[in-house]
């Protein structure tokens, strides 16, 4: 499977506008392509930004999605009003799985915010490599509720109209939490590190899989 974690930098008051218009038309329209909508998060630290994940079966399934959805008629019937919500949308980190990956229920049905997620990016100085996953499996997956981890997919972009983050080497893990915890302490991360660890504390929009 490939991952796209998708952080979206939006103008001042229009999160609500876009989760709106994504929950009522950019998830079965996605969907229906071959590719999987796993969650859409407000950012509860940055009010103006948006988070989602979709994932495919592998590059040339994604390509083969992309162009079908963007292409397709629910995508030009709707973007320009997406976009006119957005600043940025090209801050994507291209993933694959590193290790057991999030069981998502069967259904989407509209629910209301029960659980915070936080997802923790790791800059490393190089890929990731057997020793960082060892220290990982031992040292931080025993000490928070990790429920995916995720690692640097190299592949070329098979669909470059949409960029990519490249030259980075990340490992990404994602928590669940009750509303109103604490964000779970990390494990020393920064002998391993090129740079500070990023962490985002996500709440689930009414109709994300995830959450």
């Amino acid at each position: 499977m490939i991952y796209e974690l998708r952080q979206y930098t939006l103008w001042p008051g229009k999160r609500e506008a876009l989760i709106e218009l994504f929950d009522r038309e950019f998830v079965e329209s996605q969907e229906a392509t071959g590719m999987r909508i796993d969650g859409q998060f407000r950012d509860e630290g940055r009010p103006d930004h948006f988070v989602w994940v979709r994932s495919f079966p592998d590059m040339a399934r994604r390509a083969e999605s992309l162009r079908a959805f963007y292409g397709g008629p629910v995508w030009q019937a709707n973007r320009d009003a997406a976009n006119a919500t957005m600043v940025d949308s090209d801050d994507v980190l291209l993933l694959r799985p590193a290790g057991p990956v999030w069981d998502l229920p069967a259904e989407r049905r509209p629910q209301g915010t029960d659980s915070v997620l936080t997802a923790s990016i790791a800059y490393l100085p190089a890929p990731v490599t057997p020793a960082f996953r060892d220290f990982f499996a031992a040292e931080v997956a025993p000490a928070m509720p990790v429920i995916a981890r995720f690692e640097t997919e190299y592949a070329e972009n098979t669909f470059p109209a949409l960029p990519v983050r490249t030259g980075e080497h990340v490992y990404v893990w994602f928590c669940r939490s009750a509303p109103g915890d604490p964000v779970p302490p990390v494990p020393a991360l920064d002998e391993w590190l090129a740079k500070p660890l990023e962490t985002l504390r996500l709440t689930p929009t009414a109709r994300s899989l995830l959450r």
